[in-house]
């Protein structure tokens, strides 16, 4: 009788708790970026910036060379 209150209370009680805990600290660990992750996003961000450089030097050289090119049609604006 005794090992069946045992059981009945460890059910009730602690095994919720454990299982809540166990499944909390896996969401949490998932929820980061891993090293790998981090650096190839940090990779991607300075490609982005650097295309982002290159892209606003061909429009202070397109707007030297040829000033009406933005208003042209297909021109994305």
């Amino acid at each position: 009788m005794f090992v069946f209150i045992l059981g009945l209370i460890f059910a009730v009680v602690v095994a919720p708790i454990w299982i809540v805990a166990h499944y909390a600290t896996r969401w949490r660990t998932a929820r980061m970026l891993s090293r790998e992750h981090e650096r190839a996003l940090a990779e991607l961000a300075e490609l982005a910036q650097r295309m982002e450089s290159r892209m606003d030097a061909l429009e202070r050289i397109l707007d030297a060379d040829a000033p009406g090119w933005r208003a042209r049609p297909g021109a994305g604006q």
